[in-house]
């Protein structure tokens, strides 16, 4: 019983430190005001670190426990499409703040093309992610 009460609490207090990890690194880095700016949007500032701490919170929540949602395939799909675009802009923010791509494109020694070389970038994201929920028994 007592192994089991310490269990518990070390998950939760290590669940505690990395999510203080994340929202710091966030904040530090300052990627909600960054995305808010480049889609010129920056009333909308609250909205996206709310949309941030309930993801999290949903998804700790969706981790633990089974949801049975009557919603329907539809919505699935567009749920989840208008997730990997938020999750998408927001890593790309991150990437701009920083200076990822500048410097990649240094070190490539490349004077243009960051264009394709974003669309690849989602296009593999999207062909693995495909990959991973479509097709049965690839990661087993």
């Amino acid at each position: 019983m007592l192994n089991s009460i310490l269990l518990i609490l070390l998950g939760l207090f290590s669940g505690l430190v990395v999510a203080t990890a994340v929202v710091a690194f966030i904040t530090a880095v300052g990627v909600v005001p960054r995305l808010a700016q480049k889609t010129k949007t920056e009333r909308y500032s609250r909205v996206y670190e709310t949309a941030i701490m309930l993801g999290g919170l949903a998804g700790t929540a969706f981790s633990f426990w089974q949801f049975n949602l009557p919603i329907g395939n539809v919505l699935v799909v567009i749920f989840s499409l208008a997730g990997g675009i938020f999750f998408g802009a927001l890593a790309m923010s991150l990437a701009e703040v920083l200076n990822v791509i500048p410097i990649l494109m240094r070190r490539m020694r490349l004077k243009g093309g960051l264009f394709y070389i974003v669309v690849s970038i989602a296009l593999g994201k999207l062909t693995g992610a495909l990959i991973y929920f479509l097709v049965r028994g690839f990661y087993s």
